[in-house]
């Protein structure tokens, strides 16, 4: 049997300020973006070169979903973006904006540093020893 996860939500407040989020500060590509409703989009962005897993954008649709954006997971690092050369994304990502709120560090596992999304998602920026 074979199995991998497609896509994963990440509620977020609106879908354009998202998109160019992860567009133009991270390099992410959209590869869909799909009206379903006057209210609803299905939007998907993935890093480039990747092959399985995209994220779906998905805007909050009531107070209770409101509540998470930024916080999905109670603060901890939320996602992992690994690269094959952790200095040359570091910049890129420094020079377009992103925030980092830990400094890289060299880790037994490889060089890491975590940055904030626009709403606060923190994320690992990961370059492993063992590519």
């Amino acid at each position: 049997m074979k199995q991998h996860i497609a896509h994963f939500a990440l509620v977020v407040e609106d879908y354009d300020d998202a998109i160019d989020f992860y567009t133009q500060k991270i390099g992410f590509e959209l590869i869909e973006d799909t009206k379903l409703s006057e209210e609803k989009r299905w939007v998907l962005v993935k890093p480039k070169g990747a092959t399985e897993t995209a994220i779906l954008l998905a805007k909050a649709a009531n107070t209770e979903q409101e509540s998470r954006v930024g916080n999905q997971t109670g603060g901890r690092v939320f996602m992992f973006l690994y690269t094959d050369n952790f200095w040359r994304d570091y910049h890129l990502m420094i020079e377009k904006g992103v925030k980092f709120v830990r400094e890289p560090k060299e880790e037994i596992y490889g060089t890491v540093a975590v940055f904030a999304d626009l709403y606060g998602n923190l994320w690992d920026l990961l370059e492993p020893k063992n590519k």
